[in-house]
């Protein structure tokens, strides 16, 4: 029995990491209580999606990102390559959940179909993780924007799928003061590149996203934000968006 026993527990610390592994990287699965953001479907994009209404809005609805046969696997995506957005006019068609979310956790899949590719995914249509071919450093591939470089490169490469593995804490506030900076955890196809890092300010203005205006994006307000998409005019693709809230209190993001 103490034998049987010892084998039992052996194989679970074998297989534990394993199934933790199951919801990261490249076609993770939706946990139970999650909610998909995408599943590949036109309903589901314009279910759950809109044009975020920044300044440079220019696209109207209803959306014009195409849904487009997968080019790897089976099933579809959405291309985020918007004619409102053609010479990468970044705001100009860019997608936003009509769901707001204070700490979540993400999963985005995306692919760039050319080089040079670029686009964004925004945490609380505040702060960008940059999505961009061929680039790596502080505005490169995999970046908290103009402030972390990811501590190693994980990128799969042109016409392949990748992904984008996020725990993201909201940013506290006190009497109406900034007392925390907002804070973010993320894995690249499976691997760790940013662990609990802090994010200071909103960069690249008014037409990047909420409170880019406010004192050149350091005027962080306490307000929820939807996850936001960047349309700048080139061929890369989404699929399999998840997002699950949560409430992270007193912890960091580390997962």
């Amino acid at each position: 029995m103490k034998i049987l026993k010892r084998t039992i527990l052996f194989a679970i610390c074998i297989i534990s990491p394993v199934l933790a592994m199951a919801q990261i990287g490249v076609s993770a699965k939706k946990p139970k209580d999650a909610q998909q953001l995408f599943d590949g479907s036109r309903k589901m994009l314009d279910q759950k999606w809109t044009y975020w209404e920044g300044p440079r809005l220019k696209a109207e609805l209803p959306i014009k990102w195409e849904i487009v046969k997968d080019p790897v696997d089976k099933g579809t995506a959405m291309n985020s390559n918007d004619p409102a957005a053609a010479g990468g006019l970044y705001g100009a068609a860019d997608i936003v959940t009509k769901e707001e979310f204070r700490d979540f956790r993400l999963h985005v899949e995306f692919l760039i179909q050319e080089a040079g590719g670029n686009s964004g995914v925004y945490l609380q249509n505040r702060y960008e993780i940059q999505i961009l071919d061929g680039d790596y450093g502080d505005h490169g591939l995999a970046a908290i924007i103009n402030e972390h470089i990811p501590t190693e490169q994980a990128y799969n490469g042109l016409g392949k799928w990748n992904a984008y593995d996020i725990n993201f804490k909201a940013a506290r506030f006190k009497d109406g003061k900034l007392v925390e900076k907002a804070r973010v955890t993320i894995y690249f196809n499976g691997k760790k590149i940013h662990e609990d890092k802090s994010i200071s300010q909103v960069w690249g203005g008014p037409n990047s996203g909420q409170d880019g205006g406010n004192d050149g994006g350091k005027g962080i307000t306490d307000r929820p934000g939807g996850i936001k998409l960047q349309a700048e005019g080139h061929n890369v693709l989404y699929r399999n968006i998840w997002i699950k809230s949560i409430d992270l209190g007193e912890k960091g993001t580390d997962f």
